[in-house]
């Protein structure tokens, strides 16, 4: 009926729909905000953030993320593979969700960006056979390099803050 108010758990549902949209989003214009150092990305730590404060249904603004990166800059084995590395990143925090101490999630993220050139080469593997993958991968050490570094170093200072005010804010927002 027009004009009635929708029941709670409808408001509830569309409530967290607008949350992970705009999460999503916001972690795609938080990437393009730092494209200019190289690898140097908030995508990890955010994933992480994600994964241990929201829980599986916040895959949705993972997964809009990887829309949006596909969508504006078009399909390409670098892309196509978020399909599936941002879900390995997910479901490790998802597995340590309970751990406390800021270096072991630090080392998780470093560990992470070290690893993305061989997470993503496994497309190039399907699209050219294994010499491409391992060429690929090999060409892009010094990225992940980099990627490992930066996601230390983000993870290491700014999760401990960050989670605790998500977790501050989703507790308020459950009263």
């Amino acid at each position: 009926m027009f004009g009635s108010t929708p029941p709670a758990d409808q408001r509830e549902k569309t409530r967290e729909l607008v949350l992970y949209s705009l999460l999503g989003a916001l972690l795609f214009a938080l990437k393009l905000a730092m494209a200019q150092l190289p690898n140097i990305e908030p995508v990890s730590l955010t994933v992480l953030l994600l994964a241990v404060c929201f829980g599986w249904r916040s895959l949705m603004a993972v997964y809009l993320y990887v829309f949006l990166e596909i969508a504006v800059w078009g399909p390409g084995l670098w892309n196509l593979s978020y399909l599936y590395v941002w879900l390995v990143l997910f479901a490790a925090a998802r597995l340590l969700r309970r751990m406390e101490s800021p270096l072991g999630w630090a080392a998780l993220s470093g560990c992470f960006g070290l690893l993305f050139g061989g997470l993503c080469a496994l497309v190039c593997w399907l699209a050219g056979g294994w010499a491409f993958a391992v060429s690929w991968w090999a060409s892009g050490i010094p990225m992940d390099l980099l990627h490992g570094a930066g996601n230390f170093v983000l993870t290491l200072v700014l999760f401990p803050p960050l989670r605790r005010r998500l977790d501050a804010w989703i507790k308020a927002g459950r009263r």
